[in-house]
């Protein structure tokens, strides 16, 4: 189940809140961490796990329609990244983290995902293998100032052109999940056209 909204505006208060919250939901239950990648996670996941399981999400689905103004952008040229938006499903992975490095593994991960607390995270229910399992997904809802709703293509171009914040260009971000992704066996036909429009432009190699 999803865990409740809260209206703290957006920054490093709402993202301690959001820490602190989803700390205490992971040791009520007394499990190991478990993780829903689908964007970044999947290639650059920087904590150790014990597992990867391939996995499904159903009521959410992966789109690169989040304004990044620190990772892959700036404030003066915001970039995006990848977010879960209602509706649709998303391919993944869900890692398992042993409780004992899940307790340092989730405040660093929270610096990576959540430096301004735009992300609703929440524990979504995912198919694996394994069976049914409720994992910590980062999710975004379109009423977030965030959400960049549609993007034309002159949009997209200018941001591969442009945005590059302290982890590197939003295009090397989208190339690199591309490639991440298809190593696991997932191909997300829009990422991949948002792709070869940047090679049509003389922006990449085709991926």
């Amino acid at each position: 189940m999803a865990s409740p909204a809260i209206h703290i505006p957006h920054g490093p208060a709402r993202s301690a809140h959001l820490l602190q919250r989803t700390t205490a939901e992971w040791r009520e239950r007394g499990e190991d961490l478990l993780l829903f990648a689908y964007g970044s996670l999947i290639w650059r996941p920087e904590f150790e796990y014990a597992e990867a399981l391939p996995a499904r999400v159903l009521g959410y689905h992966r789109a690169l329609r989040m304004r990044s103004s620190v990772n892959r952008g700036s404030t003066h040229q915001p970039g995006l990244v990848l977010a879960l938006l209602p509706g649709g499903s998303c391919r993944g992975l869900v890692y398992r983290v042993p409780r004992a490095i899940g307790e340092e593994a989730l405040p660093q991960l929270w610096a990576r995902e959540m430096p301004n607390g735009v992300y609703d995270p929440r524990w979504l229910h995912c198919d694996t293998p394994s069976g049914r399992l409720r994992a910590l997904a980062f999710t975004l809802s379109r009423r977030s100032p965030n959400w960049t709703g549609p993007l034309h293509e002159p949009e997209l171009l200018h941001i591969f052109r442009h945005a590059e914040g302290r982890y590197g260009t939003t295009l090397d971000y989208l190339l690199r999940t591309v490639q991440g992704l298809r190593e696991h066996g997932i191909r997300d036909m829009e990422l991949e056209r948002q792709a070869h429009l940047a090679a049509r432009h003389g922006l990449c190699a085709p991926p």
